[in-house]
């Protein structure tokens, strides 16, 4: 069994490990597979993150978008900027820079989401 600090940054580490990949190798195939790792990451905070929820599910908000791809907005944003890095031209940074931006918000926003204390009450 992992201690808890090494447990909870798995996926994290595993994020900036594919990201690092793709941003500095060039091979196709070393791209795929850190694009692999990556989505590996992200669909494991994912999972861990829907399991910490603790707002009731009927208090939630129904989007245009199917859960499946809401939740991993933030990680194709990232993804998306990471990728798009490889293309020069002129407006580049600047895009990098605003879905980077973007996956940042949503991720803060999310997480303020996640933390919700549970109210235990006693009845005597």
């Amino acid at each position: 069994m992992l201690s808890k600090p090494i447990y909870e940054a798995l996926p994290l580490s595993y994020v900036i490990l594919g990201g690092l990949g793709i941003t500095l190798l060039d091979s196709v195939l070393a791209q795929a597979a850190c694009i692999a790792i990556f989505l590996f990451g992200s669909w494991i905070y994912s999972l861990r993150s829907q399991n910490r929820r603790t707002d009731p599910s009927k208090r939630r908000k129904k989007g245009i978008l199917p859960h499946s791809i809401y939740e991993h907005l933030p990680s194709l944003y990232l993804l998306t900027a990471l990728l798009i890095q490889k293309v020069d031209s002129t407006h580049i940074p600047v895009i990098t820079l605003v879905l980077l931006s973007y996956a940042a918000y949503l991720v803060v926003r999310r997480r303020q989401y996640r933390k919700h204390k549970v109210i235990n009450i006693k009845l005597s």
